[in-house]
């Protein structure tokens, strides 16, 4: 086994509380649904990575000032590779439509409510149709809201 990898992964959330998630294709987790995101790069901020990602993947342009850290999990892939994999949420407009840019890595984009992923990954039901790190951010981070976080992120004093 390598050194661990750092990938991001963010919930682009639309105003109904759904987040945006594809079906990855040609690499790791081929087939399962997953956040858009990838790896960080050298000397990259959460903030920058999970911007470029998803202007890359789903050509949705967002403000790295209004990105919000959710939290991070490790995940030990069957294929040897271990990750930390940090969750990033930001709020989209209502008018906001993803684009596929990324054919060859992603089938398509679409919505789903994190308590209907929730439930389906504690009740075990079809946990081969996760990415491993959205299977962690629920075994790892029992009582996990992405969609809460999100809101309140502003409400924190700092």
């Amino acid at each position: 086994m390598t050194s661990p990898k750092v990938g991001v992964g963010v919930f682009l959330f639309e105003p109904s509380g759904k987040f945006i998630i594809g079906k990855r294709k040609g690499s790791l987790g081929a087939g399962t649904y997953a956040l858009p995101g990838g790896h960080l790069e050298l000397g990259e901020t959460f903030e920058h990575c999970a911007a470029r990602e998803v202007l890359e993947e789903t050509g949705i342009s967002i403000d790295e000032l209004d990105i919000r850290y959710l939290t991070a999990v490790n995940s030990v892939f069957e294929e040897g590779q271990h990750y930390v994999t940090i969750a990033m949420g930001f709020l989209l407009s209502a008018d906001t439509e993803s684009k596929l840019l990324e054919p060859d890595k992603c089938e398509g984009w679409e919505s789903a409510r994190w308590e209907d992923v929730r439930d389906a990954i504690e009740a075990a039901d079809n946990d081969e149709k996760w990415f491993q790190p959205m299977i962690e951010f629920v075994t790892q981070r029992p009582g996990f809201d992405p969609f809460r976080v999100c809101l309140d992120y502003g409400k924190r004093s700092t």
